[in-house]
């Protein structure tokens, strides 16, 4: 039944196809319409799709976007004609005229977007191209308009920014109007990122505190071109240029400054179906610009991810939306009698100084503030870099772009009425990010037509084309019969399943395995090829051939929904220096984790082999803290991994570093987690911070910890567990043999290289694991200043 269906729909595609276009161009006088699903341009290598897209409840955007990963509703969009102001779901065209204008009418009746085009050599015709450049162009093939001129948030490959181009971030994350973050040109031609709010503007990248030859920019060019290649590189006119991780490869990539201000180069993993992070403008989030608004603070929590709070004495200005920040519970009037300060560790509130005092100690600082009705506080420091030492004092005009880092060595005193003194700053007045902004309902009045109008419009249009609806309408007609009896037949029998399989990829994205496959896939679970404290891992072959490892987690006391939702999260984790999670299993008492399979195995198998030269082991170091620097800084569900050691960084066919059991520790320990009480629950004795053995708060840094001792074993190929002369530990031993000798590195490189190594290199990979090994754990850095160390480090080389 269905072969005849199929020929049928092909015959009448192809017999009524030309009243609007072909695959991938309009002709003139036609259109594409937001009433016919399928009324879409596709590029002739099926890469991208220009047609309306969903952006709101009946609300359309014309756009382009990516057909890979699989998408449907939920694309990949790389541009849009009317962001900001998107169409009715019923009625509204995308029409070439015959004049050779591009226009965009809300149901059929308002134009909200035009290319204003005009076409002398008739006639025009629109082309979606392979690059996902949408180009109208003459008879002559002249271009009159292209996408690639006018670009939204999104850079394609061979698409230039240019003079006075720019990207604008989307508003959030399912709301794709206009945001308040812009990569842009500015007047000394230097490529930046802007912040541009509701009531202030101010550059955060590149940082607007060194000068521009410091970070490498020139303001020495007119032409002000950036652009991506074909191979990962993005150049700018201004010097600046970055390369993807995976450079080299020819692979679909697109740069994308994202809703939360940040630009980041996504490659296209097509055997994963999925995009990756291979390069990102900021690695501190709560360092961008605006991010919680004025008189707020941007911190960053494991449990609730990156988090903004209310300065003391002020509270949430408009609790949908933090870029309006807080407004103050309190008149303060200038007598300075009447108030006090509040001083917040740690913390720091970027600009807004309108003075700045060099050798002044606090209560000098106190008494200057006191004394000006305009003074909202200082930001004091001491530059212990500067000689002779020095003390600065800030005065502050506004408290704009706050953040808090542990490692930060700064402090702002707040200006607060004495009646407010007692508030403790303890963070406890926040609230958690909104990821979404309220989306308002358009108010769009449509005049109606006179009554007889749509019925004289259609008959007009009937008299022009009667043989071609005709013979559509006889045929429409036979295939409808036919197809309603289809569907009847087989409906009941595919009902459950449709609907089953429809929530699973809703709720998931991913697949769903079933006991028994995993079963057969592992021939009864019967090659084991690891162990840890969640479980047992097998190596199997799946249905489709693919190589997995299979995890059967011991702790089966979760609820289903509970465990869905957990694994649903770290499914969504998308970076190439962590394990891909290929689907789960969960029947009954029944719990396992499908993860791809590295052929390579662990780095503890490898350290005790030659295969790892130095080059692999730097590489390995530094891919390493691009997974852990993701997993603390960048996904939007924040997990500290709590057992971060050799035999849970597996290495795949290229020798690059693939972070695994992210994510266990929180999915298994999640309630433990929140109570700061996972000490005796989770790490591997050695690789353990002192944090676990005190009962202290438990934060990112015990991930720092714990990596710095993997750093400590990569250099010298030394177990921790090792006894090293006498009774040693391998950090000990480090420390002193560094401090002892000039000779230090002859002695504790791992004699398996043989004497083939950087020694600027091991200089600096010692450095760093001894500064993440402190027993203080603020004076640990985070795994994003590890990461920029050593990208610094290696792009000297």
């Amino acid at each position: 039944m269905a072969r005849p269906i199929i020929i049928l729909l092909v015959y009448l595609i192809q017999l009524c196809s030309f009243s609007s276009s072909s695959d991938d161009q309009l002709h003139e006088g036609s259109s594409l319409s937001v009433d016919t699903k399928g009324d879409v341009l596709t590029s002739s290598d099926g890469t991208f799709s220009a047609g309306f897209h969903p952006v709101g409840q009946n609300a359309f955007s014309f756009a382009i976007w990516f057909n890979k990963p699989s998408c449907s509703g939920n694309c990949t969009v790389v541009w849009m004609a009317n962001r900001d102001y998107p169409v009715n779901g019923r009625h509204s065209k995308l029409t070439l005229t015959k004049h050779g204008n591009l226009i965009l009418t809300d149901a059929g009746r308002i134009t909200v977007w035009a290319t204003d085009t005009v076409s002398h050599l008739s006639p025009a015709h629109l082309k979606l191209y392979d690059s996902g450049n949408l180009v109208l162009h003459d008879s002559t093939g002249t271009t009159l308009w292209q996408s690639f001129d006018s670009p939204t948030d999104t850079l394609l490959p061979l698409q230039q920014l240019r003079k006075h181009g720019k990207l604008v971030s989307s508003r959030s994350r399912n709301n794709f109007s206009s945001g308040f973050f812009n990569l842009y040109f500015d007047s000394d031609n230097v490529l930046s990122l802007l912040y541009k709010g509701p009531e202030v503007s101010s550059i955060y990248w590149p940082s607007p505190w060194l000068l521009r030859w410091e970070v490498g920019r020139s303001s020495n060019n007119n032409s002000r071109i950036a652009e991506l290649d074909l191979l990962g590189k993005f150049t700018s006119t201004d010097n600046y240029t970055i390369k993807s991780a995976d450079y080299g490869s020819r692979i679909h990539r697109r740069l994308t400054i994202d809703f939360d201000g940040n630009v980041r180069l996504y490659s296209l993993n097509e055997r994963e179906d999925k995009w990756v992070v291979s390069w990102q403008a900021y690695p501190r989030s709560c360092k961008i610009h605006g991010t919680c608004g004025p008189n707020s603070v941007c911190s960053s929590s494991p449990k609730h991810g990156r988090k903004c709070s209310c300065i003391p004495g002020y509270r949430m200005k408009n609790h949908t939306d933090w870029s309006f920040g807080c407004k103050p519970e309190f008149d303060l009037s200038c007598n300075g009698v009447e108030a006090g300060f509040i001083s917040l560790r740690h913390t720091e509130f970027y600009g807004y100084e309108y003075a700045i005092y060099t050798n002044y100690t606090v209560e000098m600082c106190k008494k200057l503030c006191l004394e000006q009705c305009n003074c909202k506080g200082f930001q004091f420091r001491f530059h212990k870099s500067h000689q002779p030492y020095s003390t600065y004092c800030y005065l502050k005009s506004e408290l704009r772009n706050g953040y808090h880092e542990p490692f930060f060595d700064a402090s702002i005193y707040l200006k607060l009425p004495k009646t407010k003194l007692s508030l403790s700053y303890e963070l406890v007045r926040d609230y958690s990010l909104e990821c979404s902004v309220q989306v308002e309902q358009l108010t769009r009045t449509y005049h109606e037509r006179k009554e007889n109008e749509p019925f004289k419009l259609f008959l007009g249009f009937l008299s022009k084309n009667t043989v071609l609806w005709s013979t559509c309408a006889i045929g429409g007609i036979e295939f409808l019969v036919i197809f309603l009896v289809w569907f009847f037949l087989n409906r009941t029998q595919h009902e459950s399943d449709q609907m089953g399989s429809y929530r699973l990829i809703a709720a998931t994205g991913f697949r769903k395995f079933s006991y028994a496959e995993l079963d057969k896939a592992t021939n009864g679970f019967r090659k084991e090829i690891g162990k840890g404290a969640g479980g047992i891992v097998y190596k199997g072959k799946l249905s489709d051939d693919r190589i997995a490892a299979i995890k059967r987690l011991i702790d089966a006391n979760h609820g289903e929904a509970e465990f869905l939702a957990e694994v649903n999260t770290i499914g969504k984790l998308n970076h190439m220096n962590l394990i891909d999670l290929w689907g789960y299993c969960v029947e009954g008492k029944h719990k396992l984790l499908v993860y791809e399979y590295m052929e390579h195995g662990s780095l503890a198998e490898n350290l005790s082999s030659k295969t790892l030269d130095w080059g692999k082991r730097f590489q390995i170091a530094l891919g390493t803290a691009k997974g852990l620097a993701y997993l603390h800084e960048e996904c939007l569900e924040w997990i500290l991994h709590c057992d971060i050691k050799p035999q849970n960084i597996l290495i795949d066919s290229n020798y690059q570093p693939k972070v695994s059991d992210f994510g266990l520790s929180w999915l298994l320990n999640r309630g433990d987690v929140k109570n700061s009480k996972i000490s005796r629950l989770r790490g591997t004795r050695g690789y353990m911070a002192p944090e676990w053995v005190f009962n202290m708060p438990i934060t990112s840094k015990v991930d720092v910890y714990s990596y710095g001792i993997v750093l400590l074993e990569l250099v010298t190929g030394r177990s921790h567990s090792q006894g090293i002369e006498g009774e040693k530990t391998l950090i000990k031993w480090v420390k002193e043999t560094t401090d002892a000798t000039e000779k230090w590195m002859e002695m504790i490189i791992d004699p398996m290289l043989e004497g083939q190594y950087d020694t600027t290199e091991i200089s600096i990979l010692i450095t760093v694991a001894l500064r993440c090994v402190e027993e203080d754990k603020d004076a640990r850095p985070t795994m994003g200043e590890v990461v920029l160390m050593l990208l610094q480090l290696e792009e000297k080389h």
